[in-house]
């Protein structure tokens, strides 16, 4: 035992000269390039001199970096994430110059922009090198591997909580957010995704499953991670009884659907046992949380969503390199939008202001989080993981679901990919990954790009109210006009608004192609005889327009040329709703019974030939609604789980195999039927009252930074 210790220890001592040497050698390869560093005195010194100025001043930036650092970035976390990368430069720098002050006589000068340029070199170098050593010293990564997880079992069991020993295969869930069943098809087809192509050739299955209505984020993830999605119409829907607008990835309304999924389904979630929830919008029930939007809301030393940050950002070097490719994918994102302007392409949304920031920030800083929390999870022993990768779903809003701006996304992701499943392969406990996805993304035109006015406009116009006057002169503006004085029997002037006397606007929102029409003045649900006798052209206006397919009206469906269906006559509203393809009768109907369901739902036209919608945002891939592969995401599996069964319908489906796929993984074991009462008290404690603690249990060793450099 000792003599193991020894060489142990003996191996880290080793590791850590060479780190050294390779920093000293860095630092003085930069003095000899930078003409604001030097290493030597005015009057000139040694060779000799010269080496041991640079080899303390090394040493003492690698001492300050492993002590100073992590403090530095837990003071700062509750700066927003893009400022703390974009300060990381900065504070790296000042660390350098400060080690810098300590070697005796001197000798060390930097200019202090030059000094940024040194420390994230070194930082950068040292952590490469640190990494290079102990991957390749196998038996002391998995010694120190299983360590982690040893440290981590007994503080389980100190704590009393359940758990399944580290025989038990753990189960890994990655959300590919936004990628179609058959866009990973194409991508694995077409060697963008070599690791997915290779899983698809032998270990792991892969079908598509169908999304509700409401084909979106908040909706899918809640139904997979909270077992109900009831009384989610969309992605933001207006709330009569409160006069409030919720929307999905708004921090008090994800906190608030994921209390009302807890309180329906009596039952805390899919990650109550030893679980992991990871960039998603809700907790799942999970102990462990990083960048969780449902608990970001709560601010103190309770809230542990931003717990991934700083177990990322604690590594300088994790840090810098993150924040030279967030200033990378800006750049990329300024030049692939650019190129799209000179080529005049179609359909283009606007693509400038805070967006080139936004996009760098899903497919750079939130990937390299949530897949260093993965891992760090993995490596932890948790039993169950549940990950969202949002990166494709944001950028192929602005670029189209296809081309060349999503092909590269798709690449990095599957590096992310196979990085997680290297990482397992180290892990103390067998992991089965599962890919997933929550929905697709439809291409097209937006509605207004096609006709010039947005759908509030028609409304209005339909309604009789003031539009703008570029809308008032699209064709659909003229003839919502029109046809509002016909219904009113008011003479057509030139010139003039018909605008009866009537209560307040109404609310219209968007959610992709998914549009929703609230009255306040009406209170519950207006019927479709009330919205004819206050607005007499608006729902006839809706339906023939040639950018809508079809309107939902208190358990009437409305389709072109005066077509109409009950939804309580299935045959009539299936042959109105065929070409939305099937199952869209069934969603159709069960959004029909929520309670918040708006007054009118408009969905778009949608055409089968091209898979084209108009979204009422302004995206060009777009999801919300029914058409298309936005309804078609993926469920992809390791052939040692049972199959989930014919075409799982709905989110809430797709949460009754994960759940069954953790029975079979026996760890943890999920309860079918908990007792409500305590289910209940439990999922309320994960939206409400986070656990203490900062989640650095599960925090990469040095693994991690070589992690970051093969996402490259």
């Amino acid at each position: 035992m000792w003599r193991g210790r020894w060489r142990t220890a003996g191996s880290a001592l080793v590791r850590v000269i060479l780190v050294w040497a390779v920093s000293t050698l860095t630092m003085l390869v930069l003095a000899g390039i930078l003409p604001d560093f030097r290493l030597q005195s005015g009057d000139g010194d040694s060779v000799t001199e010269i080496g041991l100025t640079a080899a303390w001043g090394a040493g003492a930036f690698g001492l300050l970096s492993a002590l100073v650092w992590p403090v530095l970035v837990r003071a700062l976390l509750l700066v927003p994430a893009l400022v703390l990368g974009l300060l990381v430069f900065f504070l790296n720098g000042s660390v350098l110059l400060l080690a810098l002050s300590l070697i005796p006589s001197g000798r060390g000068e930097v200019a202090p922009e030059t000094a940024v340029v040194v420390a994230a070199v070194m930082s950068a170098v040292a952590s490469a090198t640190s990494t290079a050593l102990a991957v390749r010293d196998d038996e002391a990564y998995r010694r120190r591997l299983y360590r982690l997880a040893d440290r981590r079992r007994r503080r389980t069991r100190r704590k009393g909580a359940p758990g399944a020993g580290p025989s038990a295969p753990g189960l890994v869930f990655l959300q590919l957010d936004g990628v179609g069943y058959e866009t990973l098809r194409r991508a694995a087809g077409s060697a963008l995704m070599p690791t997915v192509a290779g899983w698809l050739d032998g270990s792991h299955h892969i079908m598509p499953w169908r999304t509700d209505w409401s084909s979106q984020t908040g909706a899918s993830q809640l139904g997979i991670l909270h077992g109900s999605n009831h009384d989610v119409p969309a992605f933001r829907w207006y709330e009569k009884e409160t006069g409030e607008v919720v929307v999905c990835n708004r921090p008090t309304s994800a906190a608030e659907l994921q209390r009302r999924a807890v309180a329906r389904t009596g039952d805390g979630g899919l990650l109550t046992l030893d679980g992991a929830s990871r960039g998603n919008l809700f907790s799942g029930g999970a102990d462990q949380l990083a960048l969780v939007l449902s608990v970001s809301a709560r601010r103190g030393r309770a809230n542990r969503s931003r717990a991934g940050y700083f177990a990322y950002f604690c590594d300088p070097a994790n840090a810098v390199r993150t924040a030279l490719s967030f200033v990378a994918e800006v750049a990329r994102e300024i030049g692939q939008s650019l190129r799209s302007r000179l080529r005049a392409e179609r359909p283009r949304v606007a693509r400038g202001g805070l967006y080139p920031l936004i996009r760098a920030f899903a497919t750079v800083v939130e990937r390299d989080v949530v897949v260093a929390a993965v891992i760090g999870d993995m490596l932890a022993g948790r039993a169950a993981i549940y990950a969202d990768l949002v990166a494709y779903d944001e950028v192929a809003h602005h670029s189209g679901p296809h081309g060349r701006d999503t092909d590269r996304v798709l690449a990095r992701l599957d590096r992310s990919v196979a990085l997680i499943a290297r990482v397992a392969e180290h892990a103390p406990r067998e992991y089965r990954i599962v890919l997933l996805s929550d929905h697709g993304q439809s291409p097209g035109e937006t509605f207004l790009g096609r006709y010039g006015l947005t759908l509030k406009d028609l409304v209005r116009a339909g309604c009789g109210l003031p539009v703008s006057r570029r809308a008032g002169r699209t064709r659909s503006g003229a003839e919502a006009r029109a046809a509002v004085r016909a219904a009113l029997h008011i003479p057509v002037e030139e010139g003039e608004q018909a605008r009866p006397e009537r209560g307040p606007d109404p609310v219209v929102l968007a959610s992709g192609n998914l549009g929703l029409i609230s009255f306040p003045d009406v209170p519950g649900r207006a019927s479709r005889e009330r919205i004819e006798r206050a607005h007499p052209a608006l729902l006839t206006t809706l339906a023939n327009h040639p950018g809508i397919g079809f309107l939902l009206v208190d358990g009437e469906v409305l389709g072109p040329g005066g077509a109409v269906a009950r939804l309580d006559e299935p045959g009539a509203a299936q042959e109105l709703l065929a070409r939305f393809g099937p199952g869209a009768a069934r969603a159709v109907r069960r959004t029909d019974a929520f309670p918040h369901v708006a007054d009118v739902m408009v969905n778009s036209a949608y055409d089968p030939l091209t898979g084209s919608v108009h979204a009422f945002e302004e995206q060009i891939g777009s999801h919300g609604g029914l058409g298309g592969e936005q309804g078609r995401p993926f469920l992809m599996w390791p052939t040692e789980l049972s199959e989930p069964g014919p075409d799982p319908v709905g989110a809430e489906a797709v949460h009754e195999v994960l759940r069954r796929w953790l029975r079979e993984a026996d760890g943890p074991q999920v309860p079918v039927d908990p007792p409500a009462g305590e289910a209940a008290a439990r999922g309320a404690q994960s939206v409400e009252e986070p656990p203490s603690g900062d989640g650095k249990d599960g925090s990469l060793p040095s693994a991690r930074v070589s992690a970051r450099d093969e996402i490259r």
